[in-house]
């Protein structure tokens, strides 16, 4: 038999039971679509969360922070590291006790000199205003938390004048601990995104009259990922605790796999349901056509040709279905995103999108969904392949 003609026989079922077929369809549609949309969820919520807290020079940074107060990062030990080979740039931090000033209110805070690359290294953006620059290395960068602490918006902190008492303790020759003070003012030219802690920001190279011998942090910039385990090697063998933001991500992944893992879960039961549809719908078919089997079998058809004839039809429906279930998935997908950006940007949030599917996810949705439609008519095909042509015919 051509094998036309059995393609023509297997898709005869949208002409002879039209509705039994599109529903089949549909619930295999509805299936492959609630595991499609709720693990590109998953994929988008990855993708969402990771791009906001990571970017390329966040990912080939190294976070370098003394052990104890007994070990000193000082200037000898940024030297050292600095020199270490597939080391670009170090930026330096840090940080002392001070009396920080914004119009009448004062405030105990944290006062912080910091390189004007330690933003960029640390993936920190603006919510106001600007940073201050390796050109330009003026002014004052205040958290947000400092800017509501002293009852300011962060667009209207800036231009403002900050004054400053810096609390610095030193020790005497004789072994007593004295408080030398620092004061100063500048004017507020960004505000950090920093809900969680109070702090104002100034150029380390403006802090030299209190003679930075120690920082707190560092952020070592590699030149590329496949030199992240060798420097951080280095520097651990000097002493000094070593994080990274990619470890971080790493862990991130891993926790985001496994919700995509539960999220395809629940899908999978959908599927499952759709799946034994299929299955009766099949079964029914069998029974239905045993009378037309015999005939066939009575005219020339092979065992196989009758195989491939129910295999074919059951693994249509599961591909349209898949095709369905895609086209479903993606809509309520993007309804979904339409409706959080919305919400956002009332809120004057920014723009999110949820919903992302890779190429090769929907690539193996089509594959098994069709799979899907192979195996439920796997046993109905077999059955009616074993039929006895006499008994077929005789079958009322």
């Amino acid at each position: 038999m051509r094998t036309s003609d059995t393609l023509l026989l297997a898709l005869r079922m949208f002409r002879t039971r039209p509705m039994r077929t599109l529903l089949t369809i549909l619930g295999v549609g509805v299936g492959i679509g609630t595991v499609f949309f709720l693990v590109s969820i998953g994929y988008g919520l990855q993708q969402t969360i990771l791009n906001r807290i990571a970017n390329a020079d966040t990912l080939l940074t190294l976070d370098v922070m003394p052990p104890s107060d007994a070990v000193l990062l000082d200037d000898e030990s940024v030297s050292s590291i600095a020199s270490i080979e597939s080391v670009e740039q170090v930026a330096k931090l840090a940080s002392f006790s001070a009396q920080i000033g914004v119009g009448t209110l004062t405030s105990d805070m944290e006062l912080e000199g910091m390189d004007p690359s330690f933003f960029r290294f640390s993936g920190s953006a603006p919510a106001a205003g600007t940073f201050f620059t390796a050109d330009d290395q003026s002014g004052a960068v205040l958290s947000s938390a400092a800017a509501k602490l002293f009852g300011e918006d962060p667009e209207q902190v800036i231009g403002k004048h900050v004054d400053f008492i810096v609390y610095l303790p030193t020790e005497t020759e004789d072994g007593r601990v004295t408080i030398r003070e620092w004061s100063g003012s500048t004017i507020v030219r960004g505000v950090l995104t920093d809900e969680d802690k109070s702090r104002v920001i100034l150029p380390l190279n403006t802090l030299g009259p209190l003679s930075i011998d120690h920082y707190d942090q560092l952020k070592v910039k590699v030149d590329g990922q496949s030199s992240m385990t060798g420097v951080r090697d280095s520097i651990i063998a000097t002493g000094f605790v070593v994080a990274s933001l990619s470890d971080v991500i790493d862990q991130a992944a891993k926790i985001f796999k496994i919700i995509q893992i539960v999220l395809g879960f629940f899908g999978l039961v959908a599927l499952v349901v759709s799946a034994i549809g299929m299955f009766n719908t099949m079964t029914i078919a069998l029974l239905e056509r045993t009378n037309e089997i015999g005939i066939m079998r009575s005219i020339g058809m092979t065992r196989r040709n009758i195989m491939v004839m129910f295999l074919v039809e059951s693994m249509a429906m599961g591909f349209l279905g898949g095709i369905g279930g895609l086209v479903l998935g993606a809509g309520i997908g993007e309804a979904v995103n339409y409706g959080l950006n919305s919400l956002a940007q009332r809120f004057n949030g920014p723009p999110v999108d949820i919903f992302l599917a890779p190429l090769w996810f929907v690539a193996v949705i089509m594959i098994f969904s069709t799979s899907i439609g192979f195996l439920t008519g796997l046993y109905p095909s077999f059955r009616a392949a074993r039929l006895n042509p006499l008994d077929a015919l005789r079958y009322k």
